[in-house]
């Protein structure tokens, strides 16, 4: 991929009420991650709303998911709205290795290192959060949480089989080729950078 071309950006949107979010957020990162993480994983699903998606059992991935829906939930928790709907989003980045253009003189450059990561592909996920008042709001707000997962479900499939041009080629013997980011609320331009052994970073 050109790292001088902006990578795709995939927006997602998802209704919840406060009993509901943490398991629509974590199925929804889950399905994303299913499909963009290339590690040889155990096959395995979670429940969600009557929805069945896929769980990356990885660890690392898992720790970093539930660190990033527990900041999320304490800033909806804190948040106010006269209407009673509060919004918050993650965003999620994957990244490949490529060699700094002379990157080979880091003795030159004070040891600076000879690859750098490019974004290749971004998933933004704006959450809305509902507290029903009444009954009737109660079910409307069911109904519109079981049909935004199930549509944002069917959106990351669509997606992955449609758009694969752009997912660069696995030159690493490393267990997991392709670092990734989870952010909560993102500044959009420029975003952020991976650190550690798989990109993943456990604070803010």
């Amino acid at each position: 991929m050109d790292s001088r071309r902006p990578p795709p950006e995939y927006l997602l949107e998802v209704f919840a009420d406060p009993t509901s979010v943490k398991d629509i957020v974590r199925g929804i990162l889950h399905t994303i991650f299913f499909h963009r993480y290339f590690p040889t994983i155990r096959p395995s699903t979670l429940e969600v709303l009557d929805l069945t998606l896929p769980f990356v059992a990885d660890p690392e991935l898992v720790t970093l998911i539930d660190t990033r829906i527990g900041q999320l939930m304490r800033q909806l928790s804190s948040a106010t709205s006269p209407n009673n709907s509060v919004r918050g989003q993650i965003a999620v980045q994957f990244f490949e290795k490529k060699r700094r253009k002379g990157g080979g003189l880091g003795w030159f450059t004070g040891g600076a290192k000879a690859e750098e990561e490019v974004c290749w592909e971004m998933w933004r996920l704006e959450i809305t959060l509902a507290t029903p008042r009444t009954e009737a709001e109660r079910i409307k707000v069911i109904k519109a949480m079981e049909m935004t997962l199930q549509k944002t479900a069917l959106k990351i499939v669509t997606v992955v089989n449609l758009h694969k041009d752009h997912i660069p080629p696995i030159t690493t013997s490393e267990a997991n080729p392709f670092p990734y980011l989870i952010t909560l609320n993102p500044k959009i331009e420029g975003w952020g950078r991976p650190v550690g052994m798989y990109g993943a970073t456990k604070g803010l």
